[in-house]
């Protein structure tokens, strides 16, 4: 649905606020190394399973905030992006017929994932507007005896953080079942103060059954170059690679090469990063407000829900065309994220330059005039 909304989004000449990728450069000196790597020997295949220079930045990065040692030889996997990491991981750990639970809304992969495994997903709902989760309802879940439960921190759509407290229901109700928890981590460095990423992989007893699935996409602006990666115990890499050889062979090396001057930058180009989300929340959320839209106000990601409840359309779809055609902002239905009948909602992203969001919000000022009666 989101690459659809695209398509139609770009139809009509919409400002596309439905595909989650940043209209903004990546840093200057992964360009520039890029344009050196050109030059150089890296256009073969790297190790299928990442080239050595790349493992080895990723693993001192993610020491760096995840806090303990990672092999890179043993405990990571490079992928095409995170989107095959969480596919790899879920047919590394589930056999036809097993089940996992997926917390609703959820990025629309995973429900595909869990079929494309053979897997039968478990939806359990995070309830508006705090998307907090009921741990009675969660521990039904995992009385079902799933394989694995897929966390999405921060959270795409709703931009939820979970906090330790929350993590750690999870942790004690997937000890007491033996799940595998596989985390999808690609905005952990997206969050609003005075909000903090935990990795799940860091409480007590979780390292050896959390599959940690990232990339460097939203992190860098780089969500064309598809570099992803698994962090796991050698048992799952181990089985990661068999299923990764298979799906891609390899990420592209030349790509590679050129982020690793990206994985070493220092805190202060992480605090520029959170600095620049916070300012382009600010600057939408406070535009939202003053044409009176209503919306929750995310904890990290670069994603907003948004009610439209008083537009008075049955299919969200609909009105995600209609908004399109009519007013030139492209959104994403909210029923595509959600198991349960849910059509009050749209996913508006703002990771855009100032331009590109004044545009928007400029459009949307004349919503009301312009959105046909349902």
């Amino acid at each position: 649905m989101i690459r659809r909304m695209t398509r139609i989004s770009n139809q009509y000449g919409a400002v596309n606020l439905s595909q989650g990728f940043p209209d903004f450069e990546p840093p200057k000196e992964i360009l520039e190394r890029l344009a050196q790597v050109t030059k150089e020997d890296f256009h073969q295949y790297a190790t299928t399973w990442g080239s050595q220079n790349f493992r080895d930045a990723v693993a001192a990065k993610q020491k760096r905030f995840m806090g303990y040692d990672i092999d890179p030889n043993s405990e990571i996997v490079v992928t095409c992006g995170s989107t095959e990491a969480m596919m790899a991981a879920m047919l590394s750990v589930t056999n036809p017929g097993d089940k996992v639970i997926v917390f609703s809304p959820f990025y629309e992969n995973y429900g595909a994932d869990a079929v494309l495994s053979g897997a039968e997903p478990i939806y359990v709902p995070l309830v508006p507007p705090e998307y907090s989760f009921d741990a009675d309802v969660l521990e039904a879940a995992f009385r079902q005896h799933p394989k694995a439960l897929i966390l999405c921190n921060p959270s795409n759509p709703c931009g939820k953080v979970f906090t330790r407290e929350e993590l750690q229901i999870i942790a004690d109700l997937a000890e007491k079942y033996d799940t595998y928890v596989i985390t999808d981590e690609v905005y952990e460095h997206i969050l609003y103060a005075p909000n903090r990423h935990v990795y799940f992989s860091t409480l007590p007893g979780m390292r050896k059954r959390t599959i940690c699935c990232s990339s460097l996409s939203k992190t860098y602006s780089i969500t064309g170059w598809r570099l992803g990666y698994v962090i796991a115990p050698p048992e799952i890499t181990d089985r990661v690679k068999k299923v990764h050889d298979f799906l891609t062979v390899g990420a592209a090396a030349p790509l590679q090469e050129a982020v690793v001057v990206g994985l070493k930058f220092g805190d202060d180009y992480y605090k520029w990063l959170q600095d620049k989300y916070t300012h382009m929340r600010k600057l939408f959320l406070d535009g939202l407000d003053r044409i009176g839209i209503q919306h929750n106000v995310p904890q990290g990601a670069y994603y907003v829900m948004v009610d439209v409840s008083e537009f008075g359309y049955e299919s969200d779809l609909r009105l995600c065309e209609a908004l399109a055609e009519h007013v030139g902002v492209g959104a994403v239905p909210g029923s595509s994220f959600f198991r349960e009948p849910e059509n009050r909602y749209i996913r508006l992203h703002f990771a855009k330059q100032d331009a590109t969001l004044n545009a928007a919000l400029e459009r949307l000022q004349d919503i009301r005039k312009k959105l046909p009666k349902a």
